[in-house]
């Protein structure tokens, strides 16, 4: 079958991470601050793409540490036809509790 006729299908939800959530490592420090820290959300498609589709993946919202800076990066990585990594990482003193995202999904 010609891939190009094939319709487009979008996916979409929000998902989020907290010191709930088991292995979360965001919100202590490490020995050297200048390590970053990261954590990684496994998202599942509800329905498989035929390919890896484009990822869209905004921050909506986070709970960080008055004390220090917010520094905060959150990125979709390993993106199949059935899923996706969302990498939320942070570095020096910053202290981040919880982070809620969007993403979109957007393929064939």
């Amino acid at each position: 079958m010609n891939t190009s006729s094939l319709p487009w299908k979008v996916l979409s939800a929000q998902a989020g991470a907290s010191v709930l959530t088991d292995g979360w490592n965001l919100a202590t420090l490490e020995a050297d601050v200048e390590v970053t820290r990261s954590f990684s959300v496994e998202v599942v498609f509800d329905a498989p793409f035929q390919s890896a589709p484009v990822v869209h993946i905004g921050l909506t919202g986070f709970d960080v540490d008055q004390r220090d800076s917010a520094r905060l990066k959150v990125q979709a990585t390993s993106i199949s036809e059935s899923g996706f990594n969302a990498v939320i990482s942070t570095w020096s003193n910053t202290r981040v509790y919880a982070v809620e995202f969007q993403w979109m999904a957007i393929g064939a």
